[in-house]
């Protein structure tokens, strides 16, 4: 597969303590990503933050199973991404979800780099 030129990056923060049918919703997003094949999907983990109800969210040594903040970014066409956009709004029920216009520079999954080795 090679995904170059103009494309959509979808943005999903949520919180890591946050489910979807008993599992991580960050893991639910990534599986149904990955079940409509999406180019890709990656998950962040945050050391701190705070959302719309202003509570910090942060890694202390003494508290170690926090409710860090999460951020999932995937990147594909906008057709691909609409795919997606209904199960999020499904299983998003706190959070924020942005999306923009990227430029993709270079895709490739088939490992291939498309000049010679260096």
């Amino acid at each position: 597969m090679k995904l170059e030129g103009t494309a959509q990056l979808l943005r999903i923060f949520i919180g890591e303590s946050d489910k979807w049918h008993g599992k991580p919703l960050y893991e639910a997003i990534v599986l149904k990503a990955r079940e409509l094949h999406l180019a890709g999907a990656t998950v962040l983990r945050g050391p701190m933050g705070f959302g719309a109800n202003s509570r910090l969210h942060t890694v202390k040594v003494l508290r170690l199973s926090e409710d860090l903040p999460m951020v999932i970014e995937i990147v594909d066409s906008g057709e691909k991404i609409q795919t997606l956009l209904p199960h999020i709004d499904r299983m998003v029920t706190e959070g924020l979800v942005t999306l923009e216009d990227v430029h993709v520079i270079q895709y490739r999954a088939n490992g291939k780099t498309g000049g010679p080795a260096a």
